[in-house]
């Protein structure tokens, strides 16, 4: 199957690399030419715990728009630019073509099925935390178990078919990953969870480990995910609370000594983030079913204040 990554950067090309591994067939899509020009010419050189490799076969273009109908497109932009590029995705996009969104926060199937039916997406996440740190190389920081889950909106033979091939082909190369037969559960505890470490580093400028090395920092995550937890059980029934606290050791060892992906936009990069569609989602849902969530809404606030006044911070 033809695969286009539509958003080749740090995520997007560590998720390409494994499927690359697995045997498949990838087109790289980004705006970024100095990467996407190392990576046709001399391949990606892949940085993982199983060593450091250089991976060649990659298709490289600077947009969809010439790049042929796809099998299979995998979203790996922010979820907040989905609107703004998907025009520019529809050549690539057929009548079978099957869309997979593996991004960041709360509402992206919604936001799919504004452009495409709802038995052909899929969407899912990755526990993983990844880098780029030049172009043509990408690094891989995976936790242990399961990296990579992901379902369909609507089971259909083309989602199922697509859902199995992309579970082999990650698999396969080296990335634990299911193909769930309910995501739901799994994207509110995937959202919540960095609702609480990714906000919360990107405010106190500091690294996961350190701010959950006292109190203060572990009481504050907490109470993110408490108000999460109650508006994921509003909107499914399910009770996430007594997992999401077993999730501060992990995160511990895990993400000690990493930036997550919102404090490098606040912090490194300087520009916009993931923030509505994590805590934002949340503290909208929670108005939608009537659950209050002010630590929530006091953290969307300030991210909002610090990524509007980048040029002009002390």
């Amino acid at each position: 199957m033809k695969i286009a990554m539509i958003g080749s950067g740090a995520a997007g090309s560590v998720f390409a690399c494994y499927l690359n591994k697995g045997g498949a067939e990838l087109t790289l899509v980004d705006r970024y030419k100095a990467h996407m020009d190392k990576c046709s010419e001399c391949g990606m050189t892949f940085v993982s715990p199983s060593g450091t490799e250089v991976l060649t076969g990659f298709k490289t273009a600077y947009s969809a728009e010439n790049i042929g109908v796809q099998d299979i497109v995998i979203l790996m932009v922010k979820a907040t630019q989905t609107d703004g590029i998907f025009p520019s995705l529809m050549p690539c996009i057929g009548p079978e073509t099957v869309v997979v969104s593996l991004q960041n926060g709360l509402g992206n199937d919604e936001t799919l099925q504004k452009y495409v039916p709802a038995e052909r997406i899929l969407y899912g996440f990755g526990t993983i935390g990844t880098e780029l740190p030049e172009p043509g190389k990408c690094v891989s920081k995976p936790e242990s178990g399961v990296i990579i889950r992901f379902g369909a909106v609507k089971r259909s033979d083309a989602s199922v078919k697509v859902g199995e091939y992309l579970e082999g082909c990650f698999n396969r190369g080296g990335c634990k990953t299911v193909f769930e037969s309910d995501i739901r559960p799994f994207v509110w505890k995937k959202a919540i969870s960095n609702s609480g470490y990714n906000t919360i580093s990107s405010l106190t400028r500091l690294k996961v480990g350190e701010f959950l090395s006292g109190d203060d920092g572990c009481e504050l995550i907490k109470s993110v995910w408490k108000e999460g937890c109650e508006v994921c059980f509003a909107a499914t029934g399910v009770d996430l609370w007594p997992e999401m606290l077993d999730e501060l050791p992990r995160l511990k060892d895990g993400f000690a000594s990493y930036y997550p992906s919102m404090a490098q936009d606040v912090l490194i990069h300087h520009r916009q983030t993931e923030v509505d569609l994590l805590n934002g989602a949340i503290v909208k849902y929670g108005k939608r079913l009537g659950v209050a969530t002010p630590v929530n809404e006091a953290f969307t606030r300030l991210i909002h204040c610090i990524q509007s006044n980048y040029d002009i911070q002390y």
